[in-house]
């Protein structure tokens, strides 16, 4: 359980000294047959340093690797790392963001799907300025207005991975607290709803209403997302937000225990259309 890009590096590096061993090619005579210094092979061997998608390619042209799957699998590991994506926008706000939530941005500009379980307030990716400006303030105490200004950028800017081609496949239960729960005010709120209603109704947002009727169930143990991706299920990854911190869950035990988990909540949740219903009468009444 760490940070995604370190998991992701080390799992690159590994792959790559299996195909360079696999091809009775030292790192040594890899090394020179790039152009590059013994001690970068090294540091991407070992994870402790990252490497450019090009990089990759190259290498694994040294090391005789056509398979175009298996190319296409370690690329996006190199991507993965921070070192490309779709638009790596948020390295500008590099002195505002801590590591773990630019972690979850690069997760979340690369995959092609991502099904969450949400427990106490509206997915990042679908909520209005004036809904996220209240979260933050109420998630960080003391927050000087010009940094605050900032998250809200921030929070509104990852929304364009819904826009982009192909747009990311959400997938969000919610449960009825989250719709209940009034963040900044009942305007605030009303408008939120309405903005719910709104993307459930796009054709990559899919959104369930998990109701209070439905009872305990295995959500309460707390929110959680799974990324996927489209190229391999082997880059799929289940992020845990705390307080502080993220964990990044990508063993297959964990992976295949958070999917079980998310398809049970599906069964006692609402379906699409009556979860579409009861965020639309929720908002009527808010």
């Amino acid at each position: 359980m760490q940070h995604g890009p370190v998991v992701r590096r080390r799992k690159l590096g590994a792959e790559l000294r299996a195909l360079r061993t696999s091809a009775g090619i030292t790192s040594g005579e890899a090394a020179r047959l790039v152009g590059w210094h013994q001690s970068k092979v090294s540091r991407i061997e070992t994870g402790t340093s990252g490497t450019k998608p090009a990089d990759v390619r190259l290498l694994l042209d040294v090391y005789g690797v056509h398979d175009e799957q298996l190319r296409g699998l370690l690329v996006t590991l190199a991507h993965q790392d921070g070192t490309g994506g779709r638009n790596d926008w948020w390295h500008a706000y590099r002195g505002v963001l801590p590591p773990t939530y630019r972690d979850f941005i690069s997760l979340e500009s690369q995959a092609s799907a991502m099904r969450t379980l949400e427990t106490t307030v509206v997915p990042g990716l679908l909520q209005t300025p004036e809904y996220a400006r209240a979260v933050t303030r109420a998630a960080v105490d003391g927050l000087p207005e010009e940094r605050l200004d900032t998250l809200v950028e921030v929070r509104l800017a990852r929304q364009d991975v819904l826009r982009t081609e192909p747009p990311l496949e959400l997938s969000a239960v919610l449960d009825e607290a989250v719709l209940r729960r009034e963040v900044g005010g009942p305007g605030v709120m009303a408008r939120q709803l309405t903005r719910l209603v709104e993307a459930a109704r796009l054709p990559h947002v899919r959104l369930r209403v998990l109701p209070f009727a439905a009872g305990a169930h295995i959500g309460v143990t707390g929110p959680f997302v799974i990324f996927s991706f489209s190229s391999t299920s082997d880059l799929d990854v289940v992020v845990l937000d705390h307080l502080t911190s993220s964990l990044h869950l990508e063993r297959k035990e964990d992976l295949e225990a958070y999917s079980e988990a998310f398809n049970a909540l599906l069964i006692h949740a609402l379906s699409p259309e009556d979860s579409l219903d009861f965020i639309a009468a929720t908002a009527a009444g808010a």
